[in-house]
């Protein structure tokens, strides 16, 4: 009878807060380390430099780090798995490339070039990913091949060393234009009342079923926190950042910022409303179980690669819009390895099994904070380097006595 009391007793505010310290400290930390850690960042630098929270400053951490944050989202799925992929950097190269080429030699329209960018990249991930789950060698030999095989077809596509010019309007706005101060307003308002809308439908259904749920408390007050936090973005990039308004003004959300809202909430729905997402999920947490149950390993082991090399054209989309152009760097240098840290430092398991999408969002914003922060600081190449290969170290170490803090506390 006790048993059964307790679990229909409801769940209140304090047992709320109680269980989630309790899973802290049973290693379950999700992406708490990251939100502290930028946190911190953003106080550091704005102590040391006060120009970092100025409003053009604020808009340019979202379209300096958005390149990686969009390939660190598809990354998140290989991760999931225990996989890696070297390449999502130089194919985001490749795609760019083709984009660049088809418009600028060839005169496509932009949404002929672009969509065929991203089919690029989709048939980039199908063959990877055939590569490892069908023929049977590891991710990573498959995609260092890749990494390697990519840039020197990047350097036939420009031709060798040139610049090819991304001069399309629709392309450049991108990375460079912003939504009108009203819209972006708009787009808030829509965004706030859809999530309020499904977080009380959710509660509402598991509480007239007797489930367990949040408590209403718990759900109004992040509707309150995404207010808070969303509104004061807009707010703040709604600000005039022109130099010279007698000239131009500049102010508004920066568009790419809308297209990786629209990302995150697609992949999450995906990853956590629909069956091929708990397939994911499990085939990560233990593939052998998994294939017990009747999941189709190969084509979950596939489908992540492609969703990855997917997610890379789409950055390598908007690394080409930021830049107006494509050259032999594009997607190469620190692309990589900054999207792979942007992951691993929001939350997401090396180990697999593990991860979210909004991890990536979390990851990348701790990225761009550190390279934009250190800029403003005048830090060489060197030291901006040096303090994220040390945040990324972190992340690992803390995800790895996480699992082992998980595993002796039975929470795996």
């Amino acid at each position: 009878m006790t048993a059964m009391l307790e679990k229909t007793e409801p769940l209140t505010v304090n047992r709320h807060v109680r269980d989630y310290v309790s899973r802290v400290r049973g290693g379950d930390i999700g992406s708490l380390p990251a939100v502290l850690g930028l946190i911190a960042l953003c106080v550091f630098f704005g102590a040391m430099r006060p120009a970092f929270f100025s409003a053009g400053n604020f808009a340019n951490l979202f379209t300096q780090g958005a390149a990686v944050t969009i390939i660190a989202m598809g990354l998140v799925f290989v991760l999931l798995l225990g996989e890696i992929d070297l390449s999502a950097g130089y194919a985001s190269g490749v795609c760019a490339s083709v984009l660049a080429v088809l418009l600028t030699y060839q005169d496509w329209p932009w949404y002929a070039a672009t969509l065929t960018a991203l089919v690029t990249g989709l048939v980039i991930g199908l063959a990877i990913g055939f590569m490892v789950a069908k023929v049977g060698i590891p991710s990573f030999v498959v995609t260092l091949a890749a990494f390697l095989a990519f840039q020197g077809i990047g350097l036939i596509l420009i031709k060798g060393g040139t610049n090819v010019p991304v001069r399309d309007e629709v392309l450049v706005a991108i990375s460079n234009k912003n939504v009108p101060p009203a819209l972006g307003w708009a787009l808030f308002l829509l965004g706030v009342l859809a999530f309020a809308a499904i977080q009380l439908r959710q509660w509402r259904t598991r509480h007239a079923r007797g489930l367990v749920s949040d408590p209403l408390g718990v759900v109004l007050a992040r509707i309150a926190a995404l207010v808070l936090i969303v509104g004061a973005a807009v707010y703040v990039l709604n600000l005039e950042r022109s130099r010279n308004v007698l000239i131009t003004s500049l102010k508004g959300v920066p568009i790419v910022v809308p297209i990786i809202v629209v990302l995150l909430v697609v992949l999450t729905f995906v990853l956590h409303r629909t069956a091929y997402g708990r397939h994911v999920y499990a085939v990560g947490g233990n593939r052998e179980a998994a294939r017990r149950a009747g999941i189709n390993i190969d084509r979950i082991r596939i489908s992540v690669f492609v969703i990855c090399s997917f997610m890379a054209a789409i950055g390598g989309v908007v690394a080409a819009s930021r830049a107006n152009s494509v050259d032999a760097n594009t997607g190469g240098s620190n692309v990589l390895l900054y999207a792979v840290g942007a992951a691993v430092i929001g939350g997401t398991s090396l180990f697999g099994g593990k991860g979210r999408v909004i991890d990536a969002v979390l990851g990348g914003a701790v990225v761009a904070v550190i390279d934009n922060g250190m800029g403003l600081m005048n830090a060489s190449a060197g030291a901006k380097f040096a303090w994220t290969g040390a945040v990324l170290l972190a992340a690992a170490s803390i995800d790895a006595l996480s699992r082992r803090r998980a595993a002796a506390t039975g929470n795996r």
